[in-house]
């Protein structure tokens, strides 16, 4: 289980092989072998032994901002990437191989997009053909990007473009079919123009954190890309390899909108936007974690939503050293 705190005042510390939230004078206690990752956010406090022992348990301890976006974090350090795998990433950046990954780390990211928006207006009457339409301009953009051929030097502009192109319709069409109090122009963040983009972003956040953390187990790196730039500081790698996973969080966020579980008094406003505030939190992070725990098949196996990262991560780090 993730153990997330985002209540101000709340308290973690050790007690004995547990772990110990105080929030008030409320107190609850969970065994450090049942807790994966500890997120936290806003004015929570940590103490050093509860450090310890998530340390104890290889479990990872990662803090976000007001946005959701991961800013630090305490992990195991025995984890790590082998140098082979390090040099096997910098090499396939200059041949077909990486363009190959990346074409198909965008390509399974429209894909996905497309079922989504193909699952919703299946379920809708009166939706225009103009809709359908966009649609299924999304699967042209997606023929041409299959068809992309070359270094992935030459074609990072390309591919960029078709995905924003994607992007854009996808979300557009997903504004139309909200509530029309909840519709929104467009992907925003830092902050969010809109509501429903801030539970977006912190999504995302959470998200973030998962996939840094897959890859790390799977002894990559997460600071070395392929599509998106080196940057001094940037985990490239996590930018890369998270694109056909945001699904899983736009999926129980649309829900949560759609299904009017959201209100008004879920968000503060601030300068440039709004921000989902600790009542929204409480909202949208157990619809996100029960998403994350659905079931499904996935290849051969009957796994859990976000264990797709971790198994995709291996197979990945696992195609490049040749195994």
């Amino acid at each position: 289980m993730e153990l997330y705190l985002n209540t101000y005042g709340t308290y973690l510390h050790k007690s004995g092989s547990m772990f110990e939230v105080k929030i008030g004078d409320e107190k609850k206690c969970i065994s450090a072998q049942r807790v994966s990752s500890i997120v936290i956010s806003n004015a929570a406090q940590i103490t050093t032994d509860a450090i310890q022992l998530a340390l104890e348990y290889n479990i990872d301890i990662i803090f976000l901002d007001q946005f959701g976006d991961p800013y630090g974090r305490i992990w195991f350090p025995k984890l790590g990437s082998t140098t082979f795998i390090r040099r096997r990433l910098l090499e396939i950046y200059e041949h077909d191989e990486g363009l190959e990954y990346v074409k198909n780390w965008v390509a399974q990211k429209i894909i996905n997009q497309q079922e989504f928006l193909n699952e919703l207006i299946s379920k809708r009457e009166n939706v225009s053909d103009e809709l359908k339409t966009e649609v299924t301009r999304m699967g042209g953009f997606h023929a041409q990007l299959e068809n992309i051929s070359g270094s992935l030097s030459e074609n990072m502009g390309r591919i960029m473009g078709l995905e924003g192109n994607c992007a854009r319709i996808y979300f557009n069409i997903i504004s139309l079919l909200l509530p029309d109090k909840y519709r929104f122009k467009g992907r925003s963040s830092r902050p969010a123009k809109d509501a429903f983009n801030a539970c977006l972003n912190y999504g995302y956040g959470i998200l973030y954190g998962k996939t840094e953390r897959a890859i790390i187990i799977a002894g990559l790196d997460p600071y070395i890309g392929l599509l998106h730039t080196d940057n001094y500081n940037k985990k490239s790698l996590v930018f890369d390899f998270i694109e056909p996973y945001r699904i899983l969080i736009e999926k129980p966020v649309f829900y949560l909108f759609s299904r009017r579980k959201v209100n008004s008094e879920h968000f503060d406003e601030i300068k440039g936007g709004v921000t989902l505030n600790d009542e929204g939190k409480k909202i949208l992070v157990p619809q996100i974690l029960e998403y994350f725990d659905k079931v499904e098949r996935y290849g051969r196996k009957n796994m859990k939503m976000i264990a797709r990262i971790q198994a995709d991560a291996h197979k990945f780090a696992n195609n490049l050293i040749g195994k």
